[in-house]
């Protein structure tokens, strides 16, 4: 192998673990996440996300992540400011929490668009989603109501 393969071989390496994993979604821990154009404080302050929030980490340089929001726009934020605790948004202009993880199940409420929900589980139950309301109402959900789980 040429200096020059294995300085390229090197490069690609370095890139790979500076990326994070597929779909690896977390949420905002604080009040509220201040997201930049760039991995630095003294860079443009872009957006204010507010707590629990989920985000889908695209890049990790570990003081700094690179994250994707529900509406796919791409910013950086502190690494501090986010939790590995789970959160999911409704992106359906409304959905329905069920009892159970059927649809001929007891209603539990109907949510509405853009409303974040805890994750109670991290594995989805036949396409449904364990979630809690912020008000405790607890049930199911959709997966493909929501956004914010793999």
């Amino acid at each position: 192998m040429s200096r020059f393969s294995k300085i390229a071989l090197i490069f690609v390496l370095m890139q790979m673990s500076l990326t994070a994993s597929a779909l690896d979604f977390r949420s905002v821990a604080v009040p509220k996440a201040i997201l930049y154009d760039a991995p630095s404080v003294s860079a443009k302050k872009v957006l204010l996300l507010s707590q629990s929030y989920p985000v889908e980490v695209v890049v990790n340089l570990g003081d700094w992540l690179k994250v994707r929001d529900a509406q796919g726009a791409i910013h950086w934020v502190e690494a501090k400011q986010l939790s590995t605790k789970r959160s999911v948004m409704v992106i359906k202009s409304q959905a329905e929490m069920r009892a159970k993880p059927d649809a001929a199940a007891d209603l539990v409420a109907t949510i509405d668009k853009d409303v974040v929900l805890e994750l109670v589980e991290a594995k989805a139950n036949q396409g449904w989603l364990k979630v809690k309301h912020r008000d405790g109402a607890t049930g199911y959900i959709l997966v493909s109501s929501t956004w914010g789980f793999d």
